[in-house]
């Protein structure tokens, strides 16, 4: 077991485990969106299966919530993200990122159609140690650019997932019996918490093996390989589109001199965003 999970594990033996996007739309036409920067357009396309991260964006594009935002987080191999409101005035110098509106989304994990290969737009959120549910900003989005993998990374990848949902797994199990494990710690009984502990161990490696859901798909693998991407980034934050034009630009974009904090030294900026309806 990795250190995380060997944590939890101890946990269950030891100690007592401690908004509102638009209505989804019913037209199933697909649309578009153009950025135009001081970069040059991308353009991306929005998935109808990602319902509610779809009409948030609209809505807030149609309100002029984004002209005039700046790329405020750039990491070069990485990604592109916007969508603070008050970067349209920040200073050079002035932190940013903080600005935000005041719901979040719930996930729409389409996975494994939608993975973080280059291109995507996804939606950025606060880490899971204080949103474990996973929930998006209302506001703030990312385009990957991320790196190319070879077979071997992939590999590492791959194993490094399967850890993360093995301790994903196993801590909902841990909650779902908390009552239990309660009762158990109160009458000192260890060797039923020890049973429990290997017994639910035993269940999350059944469903992984039958999931496999931390194994990459001939599709991922070809685009990880061959394009480039952020598979650690899979089925943790929502994909809800992808760049149809203009990828230079974000390739342009993702590679500009930043500061100590990610910030481009120049602002990149989004000087107006619009729909488009295909």
């Amino acid at each position: 077991m990795k250190k995380a999970l060997q944590l939890t594990l101890m946990l269950l033996l030891s100690t007592t485990v401690g908004s509102c996007a638009n209505k989804p739309s019913e037209d199933n036409s697909e649309y578009r969106v153009r950025l135009k920067t001081n970069y040059g357009n991308i353009v991306v396309k929005l998935y109808n299966d990602t319902p509610a991260h779809r009409d948030n964006f609209i809505k807030l594009v149609n309100k002029g919530f984004y002209n005039g935002v700046l790329f405020h987080r750039v990491i070069k191999n990485f990604m592109i993200q916007a969508g603070d409101p008050l970067t349209k005035n920040a200073k050079p110098g002035d932190p940013v990122g903080e600005g935000d509106v005041d719901y979040t989304i719930p996930p729409e994990f389409v996975y494994p159609a939608h993975y973080h290969k280059r291109g995507v737009l996804a939606a950025a959120r606060d880490g899971n140690d204080v949103n474990p549910e996973r929930e998006s900003s209302g506001c703030h989005f990312y385009i990957v650019w991320g790196k190319k993998f070879s077979d071997e990374g992939l590999e590492a990848e791959e194993k490094k997932k399967y850890a993360r949902e093995e301790e994903k797994l196993f801590t909902l199990k841990v909650a779902a019996l908390q009552d239990e494990i309660n009762r158990l710690r109160l009458e000192g009984n260890q060797q039923k918490l020890n049973e429990m502990g290997d017994s639910l161990l035993a269940e999350v490696h059944r469903e992984l093996d039958s999931t496999r859901i931390y194994q990459f798909t001939d599709a991922q693998r070809r685009d990880y390989t061959s394009v480039g991407g952020t598979p650690h980034l899979d089925n943790e934050y929502t994909v809800f589109g992808e760049v149809v034009e203009g990828l230079d630009v974000v390739g342009k974009i993702s590679e500009v001199k930043t500061d100590g904090k990610d910030r481009p030294e120049k602002d990149v900026r989004i000087i107006s965003a619009k729909v488009i309806k295909k």
